[in-house]
């Protein structure tokens, strides 16, 4: 399977950095309809995903949703590192079946853990599909 041909390169995906607010990540994940949003540093390393939960959780451990409030702390504060783990570009087909059946999207990073684009089930369901008609 050919990652490069079937995945979502970065620039028209939606993702944060791990040093935006709280706010600026619900806003945009809001915005975008999402539930899970890669996360990257300032070096564009891909450092881990948040979900909508990441930030109900931290909205009810604050007690507020007041907006001013979710100014004060950065996604960093709440990223789960481990969460939604990246795949390389050149990963064997088991693997990317493996991670699509655990994941909505699997970030797909190059040789310097940069993101490159992301994988998402029904880009891989589709790309199997069309494979199967041929």
């Amino acid at each position: 399977m050919n990652i490069a041909k079937i995945m979502i390169p970065k620039v028209c995906t939606a993702f944060l950095r791990e040093d935006n607010t709280i706010r600026q990540g619900l806003e945009t994940m809001t915005y975008h309809g999402y539930t899970a949003l890669p996360v990257l540093d300032s070096n564009q390393h891909y450092v881990g995903s948040i979900t909508e939960g990441d930030f109900l959780r931290y909205m009810m451990e604050k007690g507020t949703t007041d907006k001013r409030a979710l100014e004060q702390d950065c996604i960093g504060k709440i990223l789960r590192r481990d969460f939604c783990p990246a795949l390389s570009m050149d990963s064997d087909n088991q693997t990317i079946l493996s991670a699509i059946l655990n994941q909505n999207f699997v970030p797909i990073v190059d040789s310097r853990n940069v993101l490159c684009g992301i994988l998402t089930r029904r880009g891989v369901i589709s790309h199997l599909a069309e494979k199967s008609e041929k």
